[in-house]
């Protein structure tokens, strides 16, 4: 209306946009140093020649608080970084004159360094940003790590808690690249303690460990304290004499973990309820993790999820235990891209005059329901936990990006898919128009209720 009134009542109004115009004027005045009437001095412990900026007062103090106090008695000073941040200081000079940047995955850190120490609190939020949504970025040496540890250095508990879920939902991609060996003690730990860690076996994270620990040798205590965050009874008895006979950290540290490894054995030696009976399995060490192998789950590839409904069915071994490894379980799976809760569900009348209520297919919801085929007195004392991974493809890769679990006495899940628009073909759920499932069954015991006499 205001705009209206300006123009005296004529609706044919049109809006002038030279921005891109004013960009580039802004990017020649930064470029050719016209009116400059600051000059920074950027000079590095490595190099005895400073750069050296031609720039202006009003822009950077726009910008960044720090340069307006720098700014406000002196027209020339010298800022002292370091190699890595100096070499992005024309990037950062350039976004305080044009609001843009373009950085890649190793700048990240100290673009984010630089946004922070002269407090351009856009550009630390836009980087933070970057490094959120490019965690599953190829690059040769690997980033994930590195950020999740700058993360913890500058207290970004969200950036920290991203990298952490990156991690752990995607490890067996980690544990076999370069950054690996770069993880940190409180790192390692804070993974092993993780009951949601995708990876193939528990061995193949133990063989992980024990790479990392003969690279790093840590002092006793702390190579004590991560070997016995590994689940030695989610590891079968041939396995476990292997390693007693061949590794060498283990021959090491026996002394650490000879108590786990012995309840390891007993814990394959003896029936699951008479293991109850003594001991307390209500606890991490009794708990799968979120195992690729084909004794724990299966793949399920939905071809045009937004279609029909699918089922289909596989097999898992009944538990952990040596005891109960040759026993099947089958599960049947139903999928369903369009079920309506009974809130939305159409309700009908006796009366000729009443309306049908009208059902839209967007509606409706993606639903996916998990059941045993088949019941058994060996189920006794077992519940299980199911979780399911969606796959999805960034920057060339197949990741693990959503992962749904289900509460033990649930045969789904409600937040299933939730936010997934699986009619649109470039959606991020989907691959090739194709939902990418992989579904985990994990046993867990439960320790036998004692009756006071």
């Amino acid at each position: 209306a205001a705009q209206k009134a300006d123009l005296g009542g004529d609706g044919s109004a049109a809006t002038i946009n030279h921005s891109l115009m004013l960009l580039q004027r802004l990017q020649e005045l930064l470029q050719n140093g016209n009116g400059s009437d600051t000059v920074l001095r950027v000079r590095t412990a490595a190099s005895e020649e400073a750069k050296v900026f031609h720039t202006h007062q009003l822009l950077l103090s726009l910008q960044s608080e720090v340069f307006e106090s720098l700014l406000r008695n002196q027209s020339v000073i010298t800022l002292h970084e370091p190699p890595e941040t100096a070499a992005l200081f024309e990037k950062f000079i350039r976004y305080l004159y044009c609001g843009g940047v373009s950085i890649l995955l190793h700048q990240a850190i100290p673009m984010h360094q630089l946004a922070s120490k002269y407090r351009v609190w856009g550009l630390q939020r836009g980087v933070a940003d970057y490094m959120k949504t490019h965690l599953a970025s190829e690059s040769n040496q690997g980033h994930v790590v590195g950020w999740y540890h700058y993360a913890v250095r500058i207290g970004d508990a969200a950036l920290q808690e991203s990298c952490l879920q990156f991690l752990a939902w995607n490890l067996s991609a980690v544990l076999g690249s370069a950054e690996w060996s770069s993880v940190s003690v409180e790192l390692l730990l804070l993974l092993l303690e993780r009951s949601d860690l995708v990876l193939h076996s528990e061995l193949e994270l133990y063989t992980a460990v024990e790479g990392w620990l003969s690279r790093r040798q840590p002092e006793g205590p702390v190579a004590a304290r991560v070997l016995r965050a590994i689940r030695y009874p989610m590891i079968a008895p041939s396995q476990l004499f292997r390693l007693q006979a061949q590794s060498a950290v283990l021959a090491q540290h026996y002394s650490a973990v000879q108590d786990l490894l012995f309840q390891a054995f007993q814990f394959h030696a003896a029936s699951p309820l008479h293991f109850a009976k003594y001991f307390d399995v209500n606890c991490s060490m009794f708990l799968p993790r979120n195992y690729l192998a084909p004794s724990w789950g299966a793949q399920w590839v939905i071809n045009n999820p937004a279609r029909d409904d699918r089922s289909t069915s596989f097999q898992t071994q009944l538990g952990p235990s040596s005891h109960d490894a040759g026993k099947r379980v089958t599960w049947n799976v139903l999928f369903s891209p369009r079920w309506l809760p009974v809130s939305l569900r159409p309700v009908y009348s006796d009366s000729v005059s009443a309306a049908v209520q009208p059902v839209r297919i967007e509606d409706g919801r993606p639903r996916l329901v998990i059941t045993p085929a088949m019941s058994s007195p060996d189920f006794a004392g077992v519940s299980f936990q199911k979780t399911v991974l969606v796959g999805v493809r960034q920057q060339g890769r197949v990741l693990v990006k959503h992962a749904y679990s289900f509460h033990q006495s649930s045969d789904e899940t409600a937040d299933f898919l939730a936010h997934a628009d699986l009619q649109r073909r470039t959606s991020e759920y989907l691959i090739d128009n194709s939902l990418h499932l992989h579904i985990i069954i994990k046993p867990v015991y439960h320790s036998l209720i004692k009756v006071k006499k």
